[in-house]
């Protein structure tokens, strides 16, 4: 068990370093005032995280450990947003279409009511 913690958190810390770094081209990069770095974040992170999974599905290169560290670890702390497009392909492989559309839809429309209403309380007070 420790090890699989140390493994996440190795992971997680390499990975959120080279978020920083990426991200860094938000103050850099313009277009349409998108952030860009933090669009390269979330289309790379889902991009290495699907390729995983597909590696992970048909070989045995990735142990139980590489995928912790790889997958839990540094496309977790490169982008969580890895993680829920990865979930997403779980349903669509599974055949739980209305769960895929439920779970997206109301990930986006709440996360962003979730950050407006934090905003919002923050200048109340």
């Amino acid at each position: 068990m420790v090890k699989n913690i140390f493994l996440i958190g190795l992971g997680g810390f390499i990975g959120s370093v080279m978020r920083y770094f990426v991200s860094l081209l938000n103050l850099s990069l313009h277009f349409f005032s998108i952030p860009v770095g933090t669009f390269i974040v979330n289309v790379a992170g889902c991009f290495i995280i699907g390729a995983l999974t597909g590696i992970a599905e048909k070989s045995t290169m990735l142990s139980a450990e590489w995928r912790l560290f790889l997958m839990v670890g540094l496309c977790g702390g490169f982008t969580t947003f890895s993680t829920f497009a990865n979930e997403n392909l779980t349903m669509l492989h599974n055949g739980q279409f209305f769960s895929l559309i439920l779970y997206t839809g109301l990930s986006i429309f709440i996360g962003f009511l979730a950050v407006w209403l934090g905003y919002a309380l923050t200048n109340l007070l």
